[in-house]
This record gives structure tokens, C-alpha cells and sequence, in this order.
């Protein structure tokens, strides 16, 4: 049966985990594998392509499709720069560092375990070690310089397959600003709690309680502040997971509700009056 090909920005082919059990459904993903490359005139295909996360992939060979599960290259050699293409990264090329020498052993659609020597075919070493920058949790866009694979990122973005940098939400956040002091804030709140447990001064006790007296509302202020913020790039990256209402919501009211239980032990165990 023809699978769905997914396609950046799609992180599924991400995911990947070794084949443990060789009954019939690995035999039956090998064949649909099989029908997509040919639905798709592909020379090599995985299993994570069409959304399955196992380490397994189809290489074609002189019209032969070779099946490979659990693949490992145990020594490689004759280092050469391959033009390569991935149906995950449509019509795109890159030039991929490869190697045309290779010892691999895999498991067959049985489990039977097998070795097979690759030399002098360049082709075909090349889709094998794509394929299995797959099984490593990568693409051939990890093999090449930072200044070739911005270029491609681009060019992704131009046709459309990339979210435009305003959809995205940024790796660092300047409401985290709020939540790294606030925890800050929150931990010598209840710090201060341990205050009766040794023999302090009256006016030592008074200038811890009135830390506690003036860090809630500070904490209730950053809270707010916290929130205005995230619902503003709610708005401004709309692909954000991060910048939903509903998490920070959650991140507000833990910290809030830390910062009333603390400072009401405080009124309780430090106060001194």
C-alpha cells in the first residue's frame, strides 16, 4: 500500500526506535515502503518518511529493493562529496559529505542477521548512510556546513515550507525573564521560613518579615507582568506551543499561590510581634 510522504517541517522523522519484534507487520511496512518508492520513483525510503518510527529503511540497488532493519556501519572509508536529494526536503539538493566504503550489518525482514560490503558504488552508499541519518534522529542537513544549510533553510521558507519567522516562537523568551526572578524571589521566601529556627535578634526577625511583607506583592507584580508579556507573543507567533494561555495561566498560579502560602507562614512563623 502507498504511504503518506511527510515533508519539513514535519518532526515525526525525528522519532525512531529499534525493531524488536520481527512478526508479519515488519514484513507489511517493508512492502509498503517498497510501494512508495515506486509510487514516487525513489531510490531509497524509511520507514520514518511515512511516519513510522523504526529503524528501518528500503535502499534500491541495480532494480533490487534491499530491506534493512536495525542497519549499522561497523567501518567506513573513501571519503567523496555526494549531490544528494530527500523526498523530506522537496526539490532541494545539497552536497553531503559521504563515504563510498562500508562495512554494514543489519537484520532482514526475518531477523535473520546479515553483512554486506559497499565499495566503488557511490549512489547507492550515499541514499544508505541518508537513510541512515534518519535512524540517528537526522537528515543530510546535519552533515553539511552552517553557510550551505542556512541557504537551503531559505529556500525552504521561500516555497512556503518553513513558517515565516513571525509565526514562529523565539528559543528564548523575555517573559522567562520574569519567571527566573520570581523563582528566585520565591526560594528565599521560603528560606526565611527556617528563620525561628535559630536564635535571631527581634530586629533581625523584623527585617526578614519585612522581606516577606514586600516579596509577595513583588512576586503578584511579576506575575502580571509575566502574563501581559506571554499574551502578547500569543499573539505575535501564532505557532507557538509555548505562548498558549492555558500554560501560562498554570506558570501564574503556581508561583502566586507558592508566593501566598510563604508569606502567610511568614506572618505566622517569623513575624515577631
Amino acid at each position: 500500500m502507498v504511504k503518506e510522504l511527510i515533508v519539513y517541517p514535519d518532526d515525526r522523522i525525528l522519532a525512531c526506535g529499534d525493531v524488536r519484534g520481527f512478526d508479519e507487520s515488519v514484513g507489511k511496512l517493508f512492502d509498503d515502503i517498497i510501494d512508495t518508492m515506486k509510487h514516487h520513483d525513489l531510490d531509497a525510503l524509511s520507514a520514518m518518511q511515512v511516519a513510522h518510527p523504526f529503524n528501518m529503511f528500503v535502499v534500491k540497488k541495480d532494480g533490487e529493493y534491499i530491506e534493512f532493519a536495525n542497519p549499522r556501519i561497523l567501518q567506513k572509508g573513501k571519503p567523496f562529496e555526494a549531490a544528494e536529494k530527500s523526498s523530506y526536503y522537496p526539490e532541494i539538493s545539497a552536497i553531503v559529505p559521504r563515504h563510498e566504503k562500508l562495512k554494514i550489518v543489519y537484520e532482514d525482514r526475518n531477523g535473520n542477521t546479515q553483512y554486506m560490503d559497499v565499495d566503488g558504488d557511490k549512489h547507492f552508499a550515499a541514499m544508505f548512510q541518508q537513510m541512515m541519518d534518519f535512524s540517528l534522529g537526522g537528515t543530510m542537513l546535519d552533515r553539511i556546513d552552517k553557510q550551505q544549510k542556512e541557504k537551503i533553510l531559505d529556500a525552504l521558507q521561500g516555497k512556503g515550507l518553513m513558517p515565516q519567522t513571525g509565526d514562529v516562537c523565539p528559543t528564548f523568551s523575555k517573559k522567562d525573564y520574569f519567571v527566573s526572578f520570581t523563582d528566585k524571589i520565591l526560594f528565599f521566601m521560603g528560606l526565611s521560613l527556617l528563620a525561628p529556627l535559630f536564635k535571631l535578634k527581634k530586629s533581625t526577625l523584623e527585617s526578614i518579615y519585612l522581606f516577606d511583607k514586600v516579596a509577595f506583592p513583588l512576586v503578584l507584580l511579576l506575575m502580571a507582568g509575566f502574563f501581559i508579556y506571554a499574551f502578547y507573543e500569543s499573539k505575535k507567533y501564532r505557532q507557538c506551543s509555548s505562548c498558549q494561555i492555558g500554560n501560562n495561566i498554570g506558570v501564574v498560579i503556581k508561583r502566586s499561590v507558592a508566593a501566598f502560602i510563604f508569606a502567610l507562614g511568614a506572618y505566622f512563623l517569623v513575624n515577631p510581634n
